[in-house]
C-alpha cells in the first residue's frame, strides 16, 4: 500500500478555485487522495501518518517559470542539484529552466538531459525551456518540434532577445502548428546594447551607459503586431517599464494570445538601488523608476502580469565583484521569491489570494502543465507556509551556490516550512 499522510488544521489555500479554509488534506503516494474542511472530523484512521500544521497556509507548490542553470558548463556557478534544494527551501516544486548552459538545449540530447539529471537528484521537478534559435544566436530557427515532443516546456533565447522580426514571425507561424510558447527577453538590442543600467538621472551621475525604457515596449510593439499575424502563444518575460506594460494590457484586450511575468526585483527595487556602483542590484533588463516599479504592482493587481518568476541567474565572485561595467547581469531569487512578493500583500497592493495565483497554477497553465492547484488526484506537490514569520534574509544561508542576491540583510514576513513534491518532504524549515 502506498504511503498516506494526513496534513491536519491546514489553512486549505487553492488559487485555482478560490479555496480559502480551514480543513486537511491526505496525500496517498505521489498523489493528492482527499482535501476538505470536513476531512477527518471524526479522526485519523490507523495507518496514516499525521502532521499537525497548526493552522499554517497548505497551497500547491509554487511553479517558476524562469531559473537559469549553470549545468552543463557552469557547474561552478550553480547545478541542478543545488539549485533544486535553493528552489526547495524557497517552496518551488517546479520549475522551467533557460536554454543558456554551455552548449544551449538547443537539441534533443540536451533537453533529455535535463530530464534525466533532474530524475537523478529527485527533489523538485525541472524542466527545460529549449532555445528559440540554433545556439541561441538569432538566426536560424531550432527544430521546436522535435524538441517540443522530448519535453520542451517553451521556446526562447533566454537571456537573449530575437533581434530579427523575420526570424521572430518564422518562429511564431511554425509554433502555431504544435502550440507552443514564444518567449521573448524584451530588449531592441541596438537600443539597449552597451548599457549598463536604466537611462536616466541616476545613469548621468553615476557615470554609466544607459538602457532607454523604450528599448523594452519597441520589442514588444513589433511582436505583438507579428502575433496578431499568425494567432500565436506569444510570453513577454520580466516585464519592467509602464509603456510595455500598457502595450500588453491593450493587446490582451483586443484578444492576442499574448502574456508576461516580472519578477521581485522589478516591484521592489528602482534604478536609485543601484546606489554606489552595486553590482548585485545589475539586471537585465535593468531596474528601472519608481513610476515604472508602480506599474508592475498595478498591473499584477489588475491580472495584466500573469505571473511572478524568479529570475534566478546564479554568478560566482569574480563575475560580480569587479567594476559595474565589466560585471554580470543577473540575481539569484529561488529562495526570495516568496517572502518578497508576499511583501505585496502585507502591504495590501495584492490579495494573498491573487500572489498565490501568480506563482502557482498561472505559470503551471502558461507551461500546459497539471500542476500548481489542489486537485484529488493530482500531483502531490505542496507548499507549507506561515505568511507573518518574520525573518532576514541572509545570502550565507542560501542553498544556491552563488549568492549574488541584492536582498542581502533585508527584513521580510512569510517563509516555507515545508515542501512536498510527489508526496515527498524535501525540505523542512527545522532541517
Amino acid at each position: 500500500m502506498s504511503r498516506r499522510v494526513a496534513y491536519l488544521n491546514a489553512r486549505l489555500l487553492d488559487p485555482a478555485t478560490g479555496l480559502d479554509g480551514l480543513g486537511a488534506l491526505l496525500t496517498e503516494g505521489t498523489l493528492i487522495a482527499d482535501f476538505g474542511p470536513g476531512l477527518f472530523s471524526e479522526g485519523v484512521p490507523e495507518g496514516i501518518e499525521v502532521v499537525d500544521l497548526r493552522g499554517r497556509c497548505l497551497a500547491p507548490g509554487l511553479v517558476d517559470l524562469r531559473v537559469s542553470v549553470g549545468e552543463p558548463g557552469g557547474e561552478h556557478k550553480e547545478t541542478i542539484l543545488s539549485v533544486s534544494q535553493a528552489a526547495a527551501a524557497g517552496g518551488i516544486t517546479a520549475l522551467a529552466c533557460l536554454p543558456n548552459t554551455e552548449p544551449p538545449l538547443d537539441n534533443v540530447s540536451g533537453i533529455e538531459f535535463i530530464a534525466r539529471r533532474a530524475r537523478e537528484v529527485k527533489l523538485v521537478k525541472v524542466f527545460a525551456q529549449a532555445a528559440l534559435t540554433r545556439g541561441t544566436e538569432g538566426r536560424e530557427l531550432t527544430e521546436m518540434g522535435l524538441l517540443a515532443e522530448a519535453g520542451a516546456v517553451a521556446f526562447t533565447d533566454g537571456h537573449r532577445a530575437v533581434a530579427s522580426a523575420q526570424v521572430m514571425l518564422r518562429a511564431l507561424s511554425y509554433s502555431t502548428a504544435f502550440d507552443l510558447l514564444v518567449v521573448q527577453h524584451p530588449e531592441e538590442p541596438t537600443l539597449a546594447g552597451g548599457g549598463m543600467m536604466n537611462r536616466g538621472e541616476v545613469a548621468t551621475r553615476l557615470g554609466l551607459a544607459g538602457i532607454p525604457p523604450v528599448a523594452e515596449v519597441i520589442l514588444v510593439e513589433r511582436d505583438l503586431r507579428l502575433v496578431e499575424q499568425t494567432g500565436a502563444r506569444y510570453h513577454v518575460a520580466h516585464v519592467s517599464t509602464r509603456a510595455a506594460i500598457e502595450a500588453i494590457r491593450q493587446a490582451k484586450r483586443r484578444g492576442l494570445n499574448v502574456t508576461c511575468d516580472t519578477a521581485p526585483h522589478y516591484f521592489t527595487l528602482t534604478e536609485v538601488d543601484v546606489g554606489s556602483y552595486r553590482t548585485y542590484a545589475k539586471v537585465s533588463p535593468p531596474l528601472r523608476s519608481d513610476h515604472d516599479r508602480r506599474a508592475v504592482i498595478e498591473g499584477l493587481a489588475d491580472g495584466t502580469i500573469d505571473a511572478i518568476a524568479s529570475d534566478h541567474a546564479p554568478h560566482d565572485q569574480d563575475s560580480k565583484r569587479v567594476p559595474f561595467a565589466q560585471a554580470s547581469f543577473g540575481i539569484v531569487g529561488v529562495e526570495t521569491l516568496l517572502p518578497l512578493t508576499l511583501a505585496l500583500v502585507h502591504k495590501g497592493q495584492l490579495s494573498l489570494m491573487a500572489a498565490l495565483r501568480a506563482l502557482t497554477c498561472r505559470p503551471a497553465e502558461l507551461l500546459k502543465r497539471p500542476l500548481g492547484r489542489l486537485r484529488r488526484g493530482g500531483a502531490a506537490d505542496l507548499l507549507v507556509f506561515d505568511p507573518e514569520t518574520p525573518w532576514r534574509i541572509e545570502v550565507d544561508a542560501f542553498r544556491s551556490k552563488s549568492k549574488n542576491s541584492p536582498f542581502d540583510g533585508l527584513p521580510v514576513a512569510g517563509r516555507a516550512v515545508r515542501t512536498i513534491v510527489d508526496g515527498r518532504t524535501v525540505f523542512t524549515l527545522e532541517g
